[in-house]
């Protein structure tokens, strides 16, 4: 008699020690040293297959191998998708990319490919995939998730490349002259409140900050609007954290208070200002409430001033954006502002090892929209416009 729980009791042993080739192989020799009948008692003993046990025999007795690193010889195994179905992936690289590889007008070309649609809409056609096949597949093909890049910068105007040559000059002047360079913008305007804000910070694990889910205004707090202006040959930065509107009379307030409160200690004997400023916003080259608000500050502080505006679609080049608000958005990552005692706070401690210093101050004065300025008053701006464009550069000197 065959002791079929002997035969069970030592594969129970040794199933889970055992991969594909050597489970079959046991039990072909467990079968030879059975002898008569064996082969039907390992089957029921073990509830290995018929097929794989004879298989196992087969092997055992003709010393064929698989070969190094192989369970199974060549040929063994269910086929791939892809080579069961020859055309899935054709039919896949047409749906991910429909206008050079597939027909124009695919369901799938205004909608989200994400790889469960890809593969609903590749079941319709008749092929049997799953989400995890289409990820394997597009990789395979040398697909990968990619956002978009910007580096396009559309059609640029035909002497932009002189203007920023001639404010390179203007600056390399003013400099040597000891007379300050200001480069000015308004920063994103932001939400004051318990409101995410891009970035990460080192918090203890698994208890971030929590944070409302929805980033609409809270009208108690309103919003906070940084107004910044950075002084070019001394690496310094003044903010004017405005909580009303951005206008031009706000952004030569913060001009105003930069000069009264650090910019004249800092150039006592300053005749002239130069500003670099972006083509549109509060400090546009078409607004005219800037030009007559700077014209009442060269009158009170008797500075020539002399305005370059960055041409447009430059306004990542003005020097503001990468010195000084570049600093600032990394000093409060991942921090809610909750109040603007605190972005005040955040962006007077903003320091960089090159030496950057940055003061803050609160304007809550209120500062009204739509305020116009005449063709009268417009007359009465002392404004030189400079030779080559007139209209970006210009010079204002005191009545």
């Amino acid at each position: 008699m065959i002791d079929e729980q002997a035969i069970r009791q030592r594969y129970l042993a040794l199933k889970d020690t055992l991969d594909e080739r050597a489970r079959r192989l046991w039990a072909a020799a467990e079968v030879k040293s059975a002898g008569y009948g064996g082969f039907s008692a390992v089957v029921r003993a073990t509830g290995i297959s018929s097929r794989t046990v004879a298989r196992g025999v087969r092997e055992l007795e003709s010393g064929e191998t698989p070969g190094p690193g192989r369970v199974r010889c060549p040929g063994g195994g269910r086929k791939p998708a892809e080579v069961l179905d020859p055309g899935l992936k054709a039919a896949l690289e047409a749906l991910v990319d429909p206008v050079t590889r597939g027909d124009p007008e695919s369901p799938l070309r205004w909608t989200c490919k994400g790889t469960r649609r890809l593969a609903s809409q590749l079941q319709k056609q008749g092929y049997a995939v799953s989400h995890t096949l289409v990820v394997r597949l597009l990789r395979e093909a040398g697909y990968s998730l990619q956002a978009n890049r910007k580096v396009r910068e559309g059609t640029s105007h035909p002497d932009r490349d002189g203007q920023f040559a001639y404010i390179h000059q203007q600056v390399t002047r003013q400099i040597k002259r000891g007379q300050p360079v200001i480069s000015v913008d308004t920063k994103k305007k932001e939400l004051v409140g318990d409101f995410k804000n891009a970035g990460r910070e080192w918090q203890p694990k698994d208890e971030p900050e929590e944070v409302r889910v929805h980033d609409f205004l809270d009208k108690e707090l309103g919003k906070a609007i940084p107004y910044g202006v950075y002084d070019v040959g001394s690496n310094v930065g003044w903010v004017s954290v405005g909580v009303t509107h951005d206008t031009a009379q706000f952004a030569v307030a913060t001009i105003r208070r930069w000069w009264q409160q650090m910019g004249r200690r800092m150039y006592p004997k300053a005749h002239s200002l130069l500003i670099t400023a972006d083509s549109g916003g509060s400090n546009g080259v078409r607004v005219r409430l800037w030009k007559w608000e700077l014209q009442r500050f060269a009158k009170a502080t008797g500075l020539t001033i002399h305005v370059h505006h960055l041409p447009p679609g430059t306004s990542k080049w003005n020097k503001i954006e990468h010195r000084l608000f570049s600093f600032i958005s990394q000093n409060w990552r991942g921090r809610p502002l909750l109040t603007c005692a605190a972005i005040v706070n955040l962006i007077a401690g903003t320091r960089t090892q090159t030496g950057l210093k940055v003061r803050c101050v609160l304007d809550q004065r209120a500062y009204s929209k739509g305020i116009k300025v005449t063709d009268e008053q417009m007359a009465r701006i002392n404004l030189l416009p400079h030779a080559f464009h007139g209209d970006w550069n210009y010079t204002i000197r005191p009545d």
